[in-house]
């Protein structure tokens, strides 16, 4: 691991333990732990939802940030648990992590994930005529990948992966990611990016090339980020580019320049429920 990658993970392991500390499980959320998907130890995930439900509920599968590097279920859970308070059946996982594992890694286990869902809905009240994405940083950039990959079966064929019979993806949350691959690596990407995607990276040719397949089948997305994120002025064109090849989006942008990266998850905060709540509102137009 490089150490510009073990430094991020350090780093964020104390910021996620801080933003996190003093929460518990709320008393109105059911939860289930440590639910395999594939062989992996690493495939794991988590499902949340109101307590007492007796139908079904709408869907939101959950993709972590973390630089392709770090993050897991339980740096996501809180927050993943105050979504689903919302109304939602919430969908939390693990994914093999870089350097160890290689692109695209968490692509093939965000299918393996679909297909559980789809052989597991029934146990969890999950609806699958409404099944949502939704994804941060990293967890942005391969959210928005699994979405061209789902509306595009030319870029699946590209990939070689292939999203499960039967799956529908109703809409796609987009939060302050990265989405242009070939403009980051062909520019001085950071280290992390060469652990997870490799030094010779031209070999996966025009697998990188993901928003080249972005068309007008492509899921209706919602973008939000703020100011103070790093990561801010890739939104905008995200979602100008989706509305220009005939697909739906929208982006807004919370907070000022004090309002850092991932800012919903911390859901302490005000303006991380005020974010949420128009994001959840968004996927509820979608649902039916």
């Amino acid at each position: 691991m490089s150490l510009s990658s073990l430094i991020m993970r350090r780093a964020c392991l104390r910021s996620d333990t801080k933003r996190d500390s003093g929460l518990t499980p709320p008393e109105d959320i059911e939860y289930f732990y440590s639910i395999p998907y594939g062989p992996d130890k690493m495939q794991t995930l988590e499902v949340y939802y109101p307590k007492g439900t007796a139908g079904k509920l709408p869907v939101i599968v959950s993709v972590h940030g973390g630089g392709y590097v770090y993050g897991t279920t339980l740096t996501y859970r809180y927050y993943g648990m105050d979504l689903a308070r919302r109304g939602f059946v919430f969908i939390n996982f693990n994914y093999r992590l870089a350097p160890r594992f290689k692109f695209p890694s968490p692509v093939e286990d965000t299918n393996l994930v679909m297909t559980w869902l789809i052989n597991n809905a029934d146990k969890y009240h999950a609806d699958l005529e409404n099944v949502f994405m939704i994804g941060d940083s990293a967890g942005g950039q391969l959210a928005s990948q699994y979405a061209a990959m789902y509306s595009s079966p030319e870029y699946a064929a590209v990939m070689g992966i292939y999203p499960p019979a039967g799956f529908k993806l109703r809409a796609v949350g987009l939060n302050c990611g990265m989405y242009d691959i070939c403009a980051v690596l062909s520019g001085k990407p950071k280290q992390l990016m060469y652990d997870y995607f490799g030094r010779d990276h031209a070999k996966h040719g025009e697998k990188l090339n993901v928003l080249k397949y972005i068309g007008p089948a492509y899921p209706p997305a919602c973008l939000m980020s703020a100011p103070g994120d790093f990561l801010y002025q890739n939104q905008a064109p995200m979602a100008e580019l989706i509305n220009s090849r005939g697909g739906r989006a929208e982006f807004k942008s919370f907070g000022d320049e004090n309002t850092y990266h991932v800012f919903m998850c911390n859901i302490k905060s005000d303006l991380a429920r005020q974010a949420n709540d128009w994001q959840c509102a968004f996927f509820k137009k979608y649902i039916v």
